[in-house]
């Protein structure tokens, strides 16, 4: 059937796609076009579980049970991925059509927007508790410590044994090590430097420091939309922010896997209660063995860590300087795909 056959549908917001009476696509609209990253050219003739690997297995039984039955079907909580590994959670809504060329309607709606609101709204009063548990913590333990150092020091001046200056030493360079560790609490708390920044410069600066600290096994993948406006920001802070985020995932591969710089436009997204006709979507992704179960949950939190020697400081930092930007940063993660994804606010065009 030709497409003029469906030119309602290609001025709806929603998301549609048309199975013929074997189940096979035959037709995307605009919406589904650009929400699932699918050509309708490519796709057409591909049943649901060709088009969607990760879960379109699940929705072809329910659609064979709907077209069998000729009944509608709703599904609350779908998700599917794409093709560059965003997953996507959806409710669909399939509609049986009396046609001889067409037997099911099925359109989605992306509820992504509404679970990032809530944990955006959840996340930003868990971080205003978790701030002020460390700036007090930090400033309770600063005062001792220099206290400490201090003493230490002048131990050191009085001992007539000078061998004994090493264990002086350990005390010294320990309290030194925890001043660093509370400066870098205190630091989410400097009020950014803004400017006008080119993310891509951002990137290429990460991606620099990363290759000269692992030259042998890591693959660092550009994937830029060079299209896209400066916004405003602090430039160290991003730097900061994909730093340690990327570096996170060069630990967790040891130094060897691929880690893929991404960058993409993304329309109409609330960020900090406020609707944004355009944003900026960065994705952090690596091949790595994904984020353990056990810290899923808390990974944001201070001092949660999935290395022995972790300090647990970096993503706490990434959230905080991200909040102050006025964006949002989640992830997705299993064995062999992580993506980190940060979303910022772009400047508008008057």
């Amino acid at each position: 059937m030709p497409y003029s056959a469906y030119s309602g549908l290609e001025l709806l917001d929603s998301a549609v796609v048309v199975l013929d009476h074997e189940l096979r696509i035959v037709y995307l609209n605009p919406a589904a076009e650009s929400l699932f990253e699918l050509a309708i050219r490519s796709t057409l003739g591909q049943t649901l579980e060709q088009a969607f690997p990760s879960g379109g297995k699940a929705l072809m039984r329910s659609a064979s049970r709907a077209h069998r039955n000729n009944t509608s079907f709703t599904e609350h909580d779908l998700k599917l991925l794409t093709p560059s590994y965003n997953e996507l959670h959806l409710i669909c809504n399939a509609t049986p059509l009396e046609t001889p060329n067409a037997a099911l309607l099925i359109e989605f709606r992306p509820i992504d927007q509404q679970i990032r609101i809530a944990n955006e709204e959840r996340i930003l009063v868990q971080q205003q508790a978790n701030r002020e548990l460390i700036r007090n913590l930090a400033h309770e333990i600063k005062n001792p410590l220099g206290g400490i150092r201090g003493a230490a020091q002048l131990l050191e001046r009085e001992l007539v044994r000078r061998e004994l200056t090493e264990y002086t030493q350990v005390i010294i360079q320990e309290a030194e090590r925890l001043q660093s560790l509370i400066d870098r609490l205190l630091t989410p708390h400097r009020i950014p430097q803004v400017s006008e920044v080119n993310i891509h410069e951002v990137l290429e600066r990460v991606r620099s420091v990363l290759l000269a600290e692992t030259p042998d096994g890591l693959k660092i993948r550009r994937d830029y939309d060079t299209s896209l406006p400066f916004l405003t920001g602090d430039k160290e802070q991003l730097i900061q922010v994909t730093l340690n985020i990327a570096r996170n995932a060069v630990q967790a591969m040891h130094g060897k896997g691929e880690i893929i710089l991404r960058t993409r436009i993304a329309r109409q997204v609330t960020l900090a209660r406020k609707r944004h006709r355009l944003a900026l979507l960065l994705q952090i992704v690596d091949n790595g063995p994904g984020i353990a179960d056990d810290i899923r949950d808390n990974i944001f939190y201070p001092l949660v860590s999935g290395r022995p020697d972790g300090t647990g400081l970096g993503l706490t930092l990434a959230q905080s300087f991200i909040h102050q930007h006025h964006g949002t940063i989640d992830f997705d993660s299993r064995p062999g795909c992580t993506s980190f994804n940060i979303l910022l606010p772009l400047k508008q065009e008057s």
